[in-house]
């Protein structure tokens, strides 16, 4: 659920079947977060956040309404493109450097750029891709790809998985590094 504030924006409100009391935190996109157990009723929500705002003010870092705003239409761009773009470059290099996966999804970490899960007993491979790469050049957008399609014969950063990287990057150290100049996180 979401709470509209004047002061804060827009508030999350998640109701947790664990919780036993209220906890508030900062959410990854800035947001005022409210932790509240499962059965609360919803006009007890907003009484205690009007009831807290001074504990909130004091100690939680909490970003201007307008910058969320702001943050969460640039996000939505960006996923956009990314669902457009990125499932059709890993297809092309994937058939290009002979790799098969099964599956595909769209990220929006704030760590990492992208990973490749091998799920359980039947062995399916999963390779995500942060909304975020379309913020970087081409080529480490290629980079990021080809990292993770190397990850399908090697679950590891060793030596053979880097060599194979490599084959298909020869400027893999380069383009890692160049890489470290931007944030994954939108």
């Amino acid at each position: 659920m979401i709470i509209q504030d004047k002061e804060f924006g827009e508030v999350i409100v998640r109701k947790n079947a664990l919780s036993s009391h209220v906890k508030f935190s900062v959410s990854t996109s800035g947001r005022l977060q409210m932790s509240v157990p499962k059965y609360t009723p919803d006009f007890l929500v907003k009484k205690y956040l009007k009831s807290s705002r001074e504990q909130i003010r004091s100690k939680l870092n909490l970003k201007d309404p307008s910058t969320q705003r702001a943050r969460d239409a640039k996000k939505k761009i960006l996923m956009k493109q990314a669902k457009e773009y990125l499932p059709y470059r890993l297809k092309y290099l994937a058939d290009k450097f002979g790799y098969e996966y099964d599956n595909f999804r769209v990220s929006h970490a704030s760590t990492r750029w992208g990973s490749c899960t091998r799920h359980g007993k039947d062995g399916s491979t999963t390779i995500s891709l942060n909304i975020g790469l379309m913020q970087v050049p081409e080529v480490l957008r290629d980079y990021v790809i080809i990292h993770e399609l190397a990850h399908l014969n090697h679950m590891d950063h060793s030596s053979s998985f880097w060599a194979e990287v490599g084959e298909h990057d020869p400027k893999y150290k380069f383009h890692r590094k160049k890489l470290q100049m931007f944030s994954p996180g939108v």
